[in-house]
């Protein structure tokens, strides 16, 4: 039930050597985790199988079943997989239902994480998809202006074969809208030729409506990196634990998961950084400003609506 970590790579990669110091380092802190080095070259058909088009590229294996990938010499976010799949993989066997539960709740999320959502190879910008489909799918959607986030499969190995499972789609591209999928290239390529695309896929607000929309969802908003549950920043949790002591109520949007929002907010209320606060739809401001108005006894009044 262990994990396993290959890591294919090549002598002359001077970035392989030092991710092969980074592994030596790991291993020692992770006693219960293999760690395998295996040169690239030297097994064309595996590296060929696995898709492995670059050095380093590391592959998790658990019960044998490949669970993960990270492309390039990233040492913090191998730091990170690491940690998540050892400590995933040294409880009992029993989690494995509660795991699929897990997954299939953060998918969910996913496919509703905005009105009209693409899992793709790449980003829209610069998609990664050998045979063009994701391209083609950006093109024919940017043709319609229609406004979608999208969801790099190749950055989660996790949500890239659970994702097949819960919608029943072998392959990528897929769009979903509203959180049910319509399908891939080719049903997206019938439904342009009959002219119901632009019925199925809401010419989603302009981005400006759906982020006034969201600073008014609730008398107090907080954009912030996570949820009140888990923040997934310093800043966030300061922020988070301010308001918590003035007991006011208040709701969260996590920018994490939206990139769409995340870019625009920036612009829109002329704030580069997060968490921002909200209330009554006008900017309150990030973590210094909160942080002086609770000194100054002007939060909760602010909070309020009383000022």
């Amino acid at each position: 039930r262990s994990l396993v970590v290959v890591h294919f790579w090549a002598p002359w990669a001077p970035q392989c050597t030092q991710m092969n110091e980074v592994m030596a380092a790991l291993a020692k802190e992770h006693a219960q985790v293999t760690f395998v080095k295996l040169e690239a070259e030297a097994v064309p058909e595996v590296s060929e199988k696995y898709g492995i088009s670059s050095v380093p590229t590391f592959l998790f294996f658990k019960n044998s079943q490949k669970v993960d990938r990270l492309d390039g010499a990233h040492a913090p976010e191998l730091t990170k997989k690491v940690q998540r799949h050892a400590s995933s993989s040294s409880v009992s066997a029993g989690s494995n239902d509660s795991a699929k539960e897990d997954l299939n709740a953060r998918l969910k999320k996913l496919v509703n994480a905005a009105p009209c959502m693409l899992f793709m190879k790449g980003s829209p910008k610069e998609p990664r998809c050998g045979k063009g489909f994701s391209k083609q799918m950006v093109e024919i959607l940017n043709k319609h202006g229609i406004s979608f986030s999208s969801f790099d499969i190749f950055s989660d190995e996790e949500v890239r074969q659970g994702l097949k499972t819960y919608s029943n789609w072998p392959t990528y591209p897929q769009l979903y809208v509203a959180g049910e999928l319509i399908g891939g290239l080719d049903i997206i390529k019938e439904l342009e030729a009959s002219g119901e695309l632009d019925a199925v896929c809401p010419k989603t607000q302009k981005l400006e409506e759906r982020l006034k929309i969201l600073i008014n969802k609730a008398p107090v908003m907080l954009f912030m990196k996570g949820s009140k549950q888990m923040a997934k920043c310093g800043f966030s949790k300061q922020m988070i634990e301010i308001i918590n002591n003035t007991g006011v109520d208040y709701e969260t949007f996590d920018i994490l998961e939206d990139e769409e929002v995340r870019q625009g907010l920036k612009t829109y209320s002329n704030w580069p950084t997060y968490p921002q606060l909200y209330v009554k739809g006008e900017l309150v401001g990030g973590v210094d400003i909160v942080k002086e108005l609770k000194e100054s006894g002007e939060l909760l009044p602010i909070l309020k609506g009383e000022n």
